[in-house]
């Protein structure tokens, strides 16, 4: 056979394996996706406007993952969805808080988990501040207590309480746990992020569960990490069946990389994850992550897209367009007017 027959039929060959793989991609991408979450997804927005998601109760506002920011934004709207951040005392209490020591936001120092909870409360250690860290999360200069868009210092007496209410202190945002949020908002969504990592993160996770079967909340609280190994302990739980159906967790970075990976090439199909809610930045590395085809591409899998951190009204508005599910931000007020102004356009 000469050369130039030869590389013809490469070419034939080449050209029928291409044509082959485009078929079998096509048919890959018009395959329909299953519900990833088999349950209806609390998550998921009701009607046009996406749920209003107050980031650590709104911590421009109030000071963060205190009881009194979470009244607050309560009062902005009482449907509004408890974004916060947990860690695990040395008593073995759930505690809110951004950071996984006591440094930036109280008036005391130290790990979360070298102090116990019957100690914060005991010395009344005040959650009302906002100081300066180091990247150790430890305090580098003066404490400063907590300011709100205002330039005003707030206070527990400043926040507008449901009828029948009163403020636990006039002074001190005292420490708040899980179970006290979940009590004081029995019928609102709470996302609950997992701070602590390792054996003491897979610790507090335990004590998270035994609180949602306590008060039988796994049908309104999604639990969140960025550890790996949390995201693993969600999908154990789940697998082993030591959780009920309504269980819901949100994936740390590497499913959701996978998932945006997958849709892109039109192959989500193969993600197979039985998580309910995809929590994440519009914009990550440079790569636009909130667009209207990758909502439209998570829906078709029963799950869910909130978006974080949203301060901007223009923001605000553009998620409301592509129709994300969320939108989590810290001025519970701001994003209200937005969905009061995109409501009085429609009349």
């Amino acid at each position: 056979m000469s050369k130039r027959k030869s590389n013809k039929k490469g070419l034939k060959i080449t050209a029928l394996v291409l044509a082959c793989v485009i078929i079998v991609w096509g048919i890959i991408a018009l395959l329909p996706r299953g519900d990833n979450f088999k349950l209806d997804n609390p998550m998921q927005k009701e009607g046009e406007l996406p749920i209003l998601i107050a980031h650590g109760g709104g911590n421009k506002e109030f000071p963060d993952n205190t009881l009194e920011a979470f009244y607050n934004a309560y009062s902005v709207d009482p449907r509004v969805m408890m974004e916060t951040d947990v860690s695990i005392t040395r008593d073995g209490v759930v505690i809110l808080s951004h950071d996984t020591t006591l440094d930036r936001k109280t008036n005391v120092t130290g790990a979360i988990i070298d102090w116990n909870y019957s100690d914060l409360i005991a010395e009344e250690v005040d959650f009302g501040y906002t100081n300066p860290t180091d990247d150790s999360d430890r305090l580098s200069g003066e404490r400063k207590h907590f300011k709100g868009p205002d330039g005003q210092e707030k206070y527990p007496t400043d926040v507008e309480y449901p009828e029948g209410v009163s403020p636990r202190h006039e002074t001190v945002f005292l420490a708040t746990t899980l179970e006290e949020l979940i009590v004081a908002f029995p019928n609102n969504r709470i996302n609950v992020e997992i701070k602590q990592s390792g054996e003491t993160g897979l610790r507090a996770l335990a004590a998270v569960i035994d609180l949602l079967e306590k008060h039988d909340a796994f049908d309104r609280v999604v639990v969140a990490s960025f550890h790996e190994e949390l995201y693993d302990e969600f999908q154990r739980l789940q697998k082993e069946g030591e959780v009920p159906p309504e269980f819901m967790y949100s994936p740390a970075y590497a499913a959701s990389i996978e998932f945006f990976a997958l849709q892109m090439l039109k192959m989500d199909v193969f993600f197979g994850d039985e998580m309910c809610v995809f929590q994440l930045p519009m914009e990550e590395y440079g790569i636009k992550l909130a667009t209207r085809g990758f909502v439209k591409s998570v829906h078709k899998h029963n799950l869910a897209v909130h978006f974080w951190t949203i301060n901007e009204k223009e923001d605000m508005e553009y998620l409301i367009d592509i129709g994300a599910d969320g939108i989590m931000t810290d001025y519970p007020h701001r994003l209200k007017e937005v969905y009061e102004e995109y409501e009085n356009r429609g009349k």
